[in-house]
């Protein structure tokens, strides 16, 4: 590596220059000697650290320094700048002795994700996970799951992602269909809800009750009815109604809602009948009424359009036949 002359040690620097000659291998003597250059320009410390590195490149507390510098010194500086491929570098040669330390794997995995490259970023974390040992997988997969979450990752790529994530730690399902719906997945959120509801031993991370699950599938599953196939919906929302014997109410109603989005009137009328009919609080019974009065009330109305338009036809044409 050639360097400047105003790189070259300093009159003030032969004591520290003497110090790691005499004894090349001692981290003690170079970070004494870094710190004295504190106030030195990047590009001196830059040369020391290098000749550090060179000399002890399994030292972890020096890579950690140098790299904490170098973010520094790219952090104002647009993604595009040439820094940036240096610091890039940087890294990749820190991990050839640091690839078991998870804090590099991250400070590089965060600027990669910062700088969007979305496929070298994918490929780093995957290649952490397989360098580091499961018990510190954690630790990538948060920044991990964050990054596919971002907008500009194909949905593909989440998809995948994901699910390798579900392999590792099934606990984090709610996290997945969370970003099933925000992604628009319908389907596919709606079968993993279901499949969550149908597992006895599932137990909600964020805190959720069963009740309230089942309130969210109904909710998926009427909001979306023409989008959402193969669940037999009527069952589904029916064996919520029979695991609970109060706060039904809406359960009831969300299925009327779902025959209302397919243009099933007369089914939905049924079943506001008869949740009507078999609930057991008044509570219960004041949601499902008032939602089955809107629902007439919208379709009266609905009628009363149609026959005004109609009218309004029937004058037109006998207008026409007037003047014609």
């Amino acid at each position: 590596m050639s360097i400047g002359k105003e790189l070259y040690p300093s009159q003030e620097d032969l004591l520290y220059e003497e110090e790691v000659l005499r004894n090349p291998f001692s981290l003690k003597l170079w970070w004494r000697y870094l710190i004295a250059r504190s106030d030195a320009p990047f590009k001196k410390r830059f040369v020391i650290y290098e000749r550090s590195l060179k000399a002890l490149p399994g030292s972890y507390k020096l890579w950690h320094a140098y790299l904490r510098e170098r973010l520094d010194l790219v952090r104002n500086l647009p993604i595009t700048h040439s820094q940036y491929d240096a610091l890039n570098n940087t890294f990749e040669r820190a991990l050839v002795t640091m690839h078991k330390m998870p804090r590099i794997w991250i400070m590089y995995l965060q600027t990669l994700t910062d700088q969007k490259l979305l496929t070298r970023t994918r490929h780093t974390f995957d290649r952490a996970l397989c360098a580091l040992p499961v018990t510190q997988h954690d630790r990538i997969w948060e920044p991990y799951l964050v990054f596919v979450s971002q907008k500009g990752v194909p949905i593909e790529t989440s998809l995948r992602v994901y699910r390798r994530y579900l392999k590792y730690d099934p606990s984090h399902i709610e996290d997945f269909i969370e970003f099933l719906v925000n992604s628009g997945l319908w389907q596919e959120a709606s079968e993993r809800l279901a499949s969550v509801l149908n597992d006895d031993g599932f137990f909600s991370i964020k805190g959720k009750t069963k009740h309230r699950l089942w309130l969210e599938l109904c909710d998926l599953l009427t909001r979306h009815a023409t989008e959402v196939s193969g669940l037999n919906v009527d069952a589904i929302i029916r064996g919520g109604i029979r695991k609970f014997t109060d706060e039904v109410g809406r359960l009831w109603t969300s299925l009327a809602e779902y025959y209302i989005r397919r243009n099933l009137h007369e089914k939905a009328r049924d079943i506001f009948e008869e949740g009507i009919m078999t609930v057991v609080t008044v509570r219960d019974f004041s949601v499902i009424f008032d939602s089955y009065s809107q629902f007439e009330e919208s379709m009266l109305a609905h009628k009363m359009e149609n026959m005004s338009s109609s009218d309004e036809e029937d004058e037109i044409e006998e207008e026409n036949a007037r003047s014609g």
